[in-house]
């Protein structure tokens, strides 16, 4: 059975630094880092989707956890299709960034640069998990994003690469064979997801394991506010012990399958995030020791 790493998708944000779960003179950006590090193996770097990250972040990342430690640092906007304000780059590409349409080639080229070179520190340091490719929701599955996924996988030669769909096309019963067969293809980890059911956007339940080096699923809370709304809307729901349990076989099957299996928690409001996530260890301790 394959490592079972389970994490929260940030260790920064602002109502978990003041819920209280960092104890007093540990809540520098240092002793945040090292205290999460001491509680959860994993975590997810999502500051890289809203800034192209810095490679000094990475150097000190490095630095404040141990040997084992993985970050999967989520892609930046530009780099999925996503709209991205010329205020996230460098001030010395802003007035490069389109009002309306694609970045351009050369664009592209310099920032697919630049955010190699900011999470080189991680992969040289082997704490680097995955870069996690969120596309929007309307990426959907056709040649044009076929296309895509295939300079994605190209310019990412050597990079532990994990790809999360958001519309959920890609996974319905008669289009999700061909979704894994795709990712296994361009050597892509399949992102599994928990959510709200029966909206217009849930994506289903599942856990496809499409590499063998690493799976990876995130539970996104279960509001059913997912899609609209503030992030707290969005994201708000406590995980009970019930709804963490159903999932444990579930993630023992794909941690079989797997070397490595990342068990993120995106609820994150307050605590509720880290909470769930120390839940699920403790319920998955017995599981690792097999």
């Amino acid at each position: 059975m394959g490592d079972i790493l389970v994490g929260a998708c940030s260790w920064t944000d602002r109502q978990l630094v003041a819920s209280g779960w960092y104890p007093r003179g540990r809540r520098d950006a240092e002793g945040r880092l090292r205290h999460y590090a001491e509680r959860l193996p994993v975590v997810e770097v999502d500051s890289g989707y809203y800034a192209l990250p810095r490679r000094r972040d990475s150097e000190l990342w490095v630095e404040r956890t141990p040997d084992g430690f993985r970050f999967d640092v989520k892609a930046f906007s530009l780099l999925t299709g996503h709209p991205t304000r010329p205020g996230a780059l460098p001030a010395d590409l802003r007035d490069r960034v389109p009002a309306r349409g694609a970045a351009g080639p050369a664009l592209l080229d310099e920032v697919w640069g630049r955010f190699a070179e900011a999470v080189d520190p991680l992969r040289a340091a082997g704490r680097l998990g995955a870069v996690l490719f969120q596309f929007p929701p309307w990426f959907t599955p056709g040649a044009p994003a076929e296309r895509f996924l295939e300079d994605c996988a190209e310019r990412t030669k050597g990079w532990p690469l994990a790809v999360e769909f958001r519309h959920p096309s890609w996974w319905r019963p008669e289009r999700a064979d061909e979704t894994r067969e795709l990712l296994t293809s361009l050597d892509m980890t399949a992102v599994g997801t928990d959510m709200a059911q029966g909206l217009t956007a849930s994506l289903p339940p599942l856990l496809p394991v499409t590499r063998p080096a690493l799976a990876v699923v995130r539970f996104h809370g279960r509001n059913t506010a997912w899609g609209r709304g503030s992030k707290e809307d969005r994201f708000r729901h406590d995980y009970d012990v019930t709804e963490l349990a159903a999932w444990a076989p579930r993630l023992r099957r794909a941690a079989q399958q797997a070397d490595e299996l990342h068990v993120l928690f995106n609820n994150c409001c307050g605590d509720a995030a880290v909470r769930a996530a120390e839940t699920m260890r403790d319920l998955l301790a017995p599981l690792r020791r097999q």
